[in-house]
């Protein structure tokens, strides 16, 4: 297994600034059958942090993305979160055609299209395969280079692209391995640091060498 991105051990400096209102939008082809994806929407609703969680698939299984009703509810967040499992390296297909249909121009981008301009852009993502295929060494890629599309979409429409987090072996996983993953997205899905991902990375770098040297 592997993580990346959630540094959970960074203590918070004020618990108090964690309120923004969360959107967590589930994109399964069928979560009802899913042992991870399910279980980490369950825990993030559990934990109340999240204001609205959407199983997207269930909404729209004929694809008929109602658009006008997507942006109003984008517009009413301040962190959007997009959980997902990565299949054949790619999204699953509906999360494709929610952002070409919804991220739409003067909506999105353009010369007015500042509706998630400021707005968080967090991705969760189970990942079937071993950390060792995703080395970036030769015939490998990586997870970020994978997501990088996603993180394109995030500087054209000005939102802030958070550093994702993911699982490796998300189809041997074992119950345990799951909910503590879960329980990791749930402990910083409402982090405001992470807002600023540059100035997130350079703490949680600062303070693993901290917790080395001081060992």
């Amino acid at each position: 297994m592997s993580f990346l991105g959630a540094a959970s051990a960074l203590p918070l400096s004020n618990p108090i600034e964690r309120h923004m209102k969360i959107l967590n939008l589930v994109f399964h082809p069928d979560l009802s059958q899913s042992r991870v994806n399910q279980r980490w929407k369950q825990q993030l609703e559990d934990s109340g942090k999240v204001a609205l969680s959407r199983d997207m698939y269930a909404e729209y299984p004929d694809y008929q993305i109602d658009v006008e009703r997507e942006q109003q509810l984008l517009a009413q967040y301040d962190r959007i979160v997009l959980q997902f499992p990565l299949y054949w390296y790619a999204s699953p297909p509906l999360l494709k055609k929610w952002l070409d249909d919804v991220l739409t121009y003067q909506f999105a981008y353009g010369s007015q299209g500042d509706r998630l301009k400021g707005k968080d852009l967090q991705l969760i993502v189970s990942v079937g395969g071993r950390q060792k295929f995703y080395s970036g060494f030769d015939m490998f890629t990586t997870i970020p280079d994978l997501l990088r599309p996603f993180q394109l979409t995030a500087n054209l429409t000005q939102m802030n692209y958070l550093i994702p987090v993911w699982m490796f072996r998300a189809d041997a996983a074992s119950p345990e391995e799951i909910e503590e993953y879960g329980s990791r997205w749930v402990e910083m899905i409402d982090d405001p640091r992470r807002s600023d991902p540059r100035a997130f990375l350079n703490e949680s770098m600062a303070s693993d060498a901290d917790s080395y040297y001081d060992a």
